[in-house]
């Protein structure tokens, strides 16, 4: 082993969500000793489902792209370790993935960037031209995607200036149709950015992954969560939880360990944030880091949280669907100000079915209960969940008919994800990666503390692609170009 391995022989994470853990498994095949660090009792982030009325409800996880053979997350997954593990299930076997239901037409999303082209054409016969013109720039994105490219150059030559333009400004240049705006608007709300102010390799890279192939999980989220666990544990990874990271110990400008909230102290020569930057500054010592980097994470602006319902309904009456369904409700310019995401899928349980909706939702919605935890907000809190569920089922009703059998299992909001988490405001995908926020969010992990990086959706991108990729990225930030790509992306030749 080098000078340069042996610095990073001892690798502490902070997080066990899919980044932290995704981290953790590439550092312990790299035979290095690796702890990971999760305030929780049980480890998984947001991919750990829970349980009501003994029935399994997601919480993060509802669907994801790119697991089929030869694709990008199916080959990152088999390279860490956890695809045979996972129960997965594809989505759209009779052609459809996402149905899109405006007041006065519909749109359904088929698998495959050809049959998306299609879809398009047909849909706008006066927009051909618009239409080839984005499909040639998705093919370009998708293809650097699907070769990992991220991963194996040094830089990123293949993106465009125009890659990191508005994805919104760019279709309205190209003088797109208010119904096809629309239309165009969904993906980017997959990654918690406006269309409007998505990058357009974001939007790219986002919604080429799910027409590449799109999966959900056939049964518990926790199944997701167990799988990273376990194979991390197989590889000699040791995960400490119900014990929160109290500091982030710092000497002479580089990290040496963290003070759990226990009072133990851990040492380690890296430590990995798998956690929002503004937590990881909260966690550092006065002064460790200058005053305008810590500035510059407290002025960045955050995605929104999410207002989730999770209902039972009776499976007899209400089959499982292999798709999902986005209510949307568009401005008169196209921008999408409102929309209510469905997935009818089997419970598990006998006759029963779970019917999962959810919208975004600021924390300025529940301002009032901000200081109070879970569990302990008062009847006022349960009863403005309970109304605004409400809403989301009469909605729901026009969509699915008569929901029978119908009981409410849970209803989370931003508080609830801020509070499993540690996301500020109950954030669902961390900063904003808007086109506002490119060359800020571009610094995040040049701290100025040696030893201490950011991983994750942190590191690069929000969703479960950009969350996998970026942690890759930051083991090759860690370990250095050349190491990664002799010890790493050879596994993927």
């Amino acid at each position: 082993m080098t000078r340069a391995e042996k610095a990073t022989d001892n690798v502490l994470i902070i997080g066990s969500g899919i980044g932290g853990l995704t981290v953790g498994i590439i550092f312990a095949k790299l035979h290095h000793r690796v702890t990971v660090v999760e305030k929780n009792p049980l480890p998984g982030g947001l991919m750990r489902s829970y349980v009501r009325s003994g029935i399994d409800c997601p919480l993060g996880v509802h669907y994801m792209g790119s697991l089929d053979r030869g694709q990008p997350l199916r080959r990152l997954w088999d390279y860490l370790g956890v695809t045979s593990s996972l129960p997965l299930e594809r989505m759209g076997m009779n052609g459809v993935i996402d149905r899109y239901l405006f007041d006065d037409f519909s749109f359904d999303l088929h698998e495959g960037i050809d049959a998306f082209e299609d879809d398009l054409k047909q849909a706008f016969p006066r927009e051909q031209n618009q239409i080839a013109e984005l499909m040639g720039d998705m093919r370009t994105i998708s293809q650097s995607l699907f070769s990992l490219d991220l991963l194996t150059e040094p830089g990123m030559p293949f993106l465009s200036s125009e890659s990191l333009d508005s994805m919104g400004g760019r279709l309205q240049r190209m003088r797109c149709s208010i119904p096809l705006l629309s239309v165009l608007g969904v993906p980017s709300t997959l990654i918690g950015v406006p269309l409007r102010d998505c990058p357009a390799f974001y939007y790219y890279m986002t919604l080429a992954s799910y027409l590449l192939s799109s999966w959900r999980l056939a049964c518990s989220g926790s199944h997701m969560s167990d799988a990273f666990t376990s194979t991390f544990g197989s590889l000699g990874g040791a995960i400490v939880t119900g014990d929160g990271v109290k500091k982030i110990l710092v000497r002479s400008g580089r990290v040496s360990g963290v003070v759990l909230q226990s009072g133990r102290v851990l040492d380690a020569a890296v430590v990995i944030a798998a956690i929002h930057p503004r937590c990881v500054v909260a966690l550092l010592p006065e002064g460790a880091v200058r005053p305008a980097y810590a500035e510059r994470i407290a002025e960045l602006e955050n995605t929104k949280g999410l207002f989730s319902v999770t209902l039972a309904v009776d499976a007899d009456a209400h089959e499982a669907l292999p798709y999902n369904i986005y209510r949307v409700y568009p401005e008169r310019d196209g921008t999408l100000s409102h929309g209510i995401f469905h997935q009818l899928r089997r419970s598990g349980q006998p006759g029963i079915n779970i019917l999962s909706m959810m919208t975004t939702s600021g924390i300025e919605e529940w301002r009032q209960w901000e200081q109070t935890t879970s569990g302990r907000r008062g009847g006022d809190y349960v009863a403005a969940k309970e109304k605004k569920a409400r809403e989301f089922i009469a909605e729901a009703s026009t969509v699915f008919g008569n929901l029978k059998g119908m009981k409410i299992l849970d209803i989370y909001t931003p508080l609830t994800i801020r509070d499993r988490v540690g996301s500020p405001d109950g954030s669902a995908y961390g900063i904003l990666r808007s086109t506002r926020q490119l060359m800020k969010t571009a610094s995040l992990n040049r701290t100025s503390i040696e030893g201490l990086f950011l991983a994750g959706q942190n590191s690069m991108a929000p969703g479960i692609m950009g969350t996998t990729l970026g942690s890759f990225q930051t083991v090759k930030r860690i370990i250095g170009h050349e190491r990664f790509c002799r010890e790493v992306m050879e596994d993927f030749r």
